[in-house]
């Protein structure tokens, strides 16, 4: 179905900027039912996995989908808060943080790719305010075709079907940015500030499977770029720090060195506390608060250390939503300006002239 806009105003009116600030996504609530409609979108999705379907489909609805959910319950309940996902009320804090910064006339929508919001409803409401250019601003700073390329292909997945198309400018990521750089380094500074320096600093990013890499995919080393630029922001000595991988699941070999290894070579090294940040994530969600805060953190103690201390992600800082607006504004010369509407476009005389086939 092809959707149309009224010839009597579509050029009548301002044609606004607009900035989808886009996420993963989260289960709309604690419980296997709302988790398990999360996981069959998200691992449904050919970019996150990549196995032929003949093959996943029987090890997805077979196995993964009837029993995962409700070991994961427990996990999500452990984080959840009386705001919800605390992956979506962030992300709510961020939009409103961002539009604050860009300006009323700059309409700023969240869309989840997995879950609600959806992107398809973050379009919608940027259209039905205006926006006829739109930024699509994933919040992956280390671009991944798991990650990013899927909030693309959404993104075109909802425009594709309309008669005219909004202008469109992707981000593809900033693991480099100088200004997320100095976010991150400015959030480890404040952390040793209030509670003292650790003895180690980890760097801990998502993992993806090996054969991404193979096939091309930039994110390795687009992370191990972002955690060299953070160390030497920090002043780092190469022995001070370490990168690592986590949220790794199945057989296959994803990238390494895994995150609960390194954790338990530390404290078998001797490392009594280690600070524990993870620079992929700008918002925090479950990996970031029970995968690494709660179960490395018992992991580690097990193995002989003290305390792995997390270090909360940018969320939603001021520095880091000060960046996300300088980042949002570039496509557009570092102007978020309305086009101008042309007064006379729906004129009456003119729309009858139409009318009468002049």
């Amino acid at each position: 179905m092809i959707m149309t806009a009224s010839p009597e105003s579509a050029h009548a009116t301002s044609q606004r900027c607009g900035v989808l600030l886009a996420n993963l996504g989260t289960p709309d609530a604690p419980t296997p039912a709302a988790i398990r409609r999360y996981l069959g979108e998200f691992l449904a999705d050919r970019r996150v996995v990549e196995i032929p379907r003949a093959l996943w489909w029987p090890i997805l609805y077979g196995f993964i989908l009837p029993f995962r959910p409700r070991r994961l319950a427990h996990a999500y309940r452990s984080i959840w808060t009386a705001d919800g996902s605390p992956l979506l009320a962030i992300g709510r804090a961020q939009q409103a943080g961002l539009q604050q910064r860009l300006g009323s006339d700059v309409p700023v929508a969240l869309g989840m790719r997995y879950g609600k919001p959806s992107i398809a409803a973050a379009i919608d409401e940027l259209r039905e305010r205006g926006a006829r250019r739109i930024v699509v601003l994933p919040l992956y700073p280390q671009y991944s075709a798991t990650t990013t390329a899927t909030v693309f292909e959404a993104v075109i997945d909802r425009v594709r079907p309309l008669r005219w198309w909004p202008e469109l400018h992707f981000v593809n990521g900033y693991h480099d940015e100088s200004g997320y750089i100095d976010a991150l380094a400015g959030s480890v500074r404040a952390h040793w500030a209030r509670h003292g320096r650790g003895d180690h600093l980890l760097m801990s990013f998502h993992s993806i499977p090996v054969r991404c890499l193979d096939a091309g995919d930039p994110y390795y080393c687009f992370s191990q770029k972002t955690a060299r630029l953070l160390a030497a922001a920090l002043q780092l000595a190469p022995d001070a720090w370490t990168l690592s991988f986590q949220s790794r699941i199945g057989r296959a070999k994803w990238l390494s060195p895994y995150t609960d290894v390194v954790i338990e070579r530390l404290a078998r090294s001797g490392v009594r506390t280690v600070d524990a940040i993870c620079p992929g994530f700008p918002a925090d969600c479950l990996e970031t608060l029970e995968e690494v805060a709660i179960r490395y953190g018992e992991q580690f103690r097990a193995a002989g250390g003290d305390e792995l201390r997390y270090i909360a992600a940018l969320n939603a800082g001021d520095a880091h939503l000060d960046f996300l607006a300088d980042l949002a504004r570039r496509p557009f010369g570092g102007a978020l300006s309305a086009r101008t509407a042309d007064p006379q476009a729906a004129a009456p005389e003119r729309v009858a002239m139409l009318r009468r086939g002049f």
